[in-house]
């Protein structure tokens, strides 16, 4: 068994937008450990992103879960920067993630990038 890094790339064009998508893991991925947002444009995901996910049709994280609770600083060591949900069963593989840009007079929209990474245990 082997720890693997996934990431999986959302595109948010339009203010407001709602994006639903759905991935999908290799069969040899069985186990899932922790859970990372990051953006190519920091001020956007933070003020104006939320987020439900689901593995395997179980709900990870809930509607509205905002994504600065997902996000990290450089200032943390690489190896404590993903959100831990234990040892969650990869079971059909699908990883489906709703994202919502919200209003927000702090950050102006731009079209930005929402990359999930995912921890994940696979078999060799």
């Amino acid at each position: 068994m082997s720890i693997v890094k996934k990431r999986f790339d959302i595109f948010i064009n339009t203010a407001l937008q709602v994006v639903t998508q759905i991935f999908e893991l290799e069969k040899n991925i069985t186990t899932i450990k922790g859970i990372l947002v990051t953006t190519d444009k920091d001020d956007l995901l933070y003020y104006r992103g939320s987020q439900r996910i689901e593995i395997n049709k179980a709900e990870v994280l809930p509607d509205n879960y905002e994504s600065k609770l997902l996000m990290t600083g450089i200032n943390l060591s690489p190896n404590h920067r993903y959100y831990e949900v234990g040892d969650l069963p990869a079971g059909n593989g699908h990883v489906k993630i709703t994202y919502i840009d919200r209003e927000d007079t702090r950050s102006a929209f731009e079209p930005y990038r929402v990359s999930l990474y995912l921890n994940c245990v696979q078999t060799d």
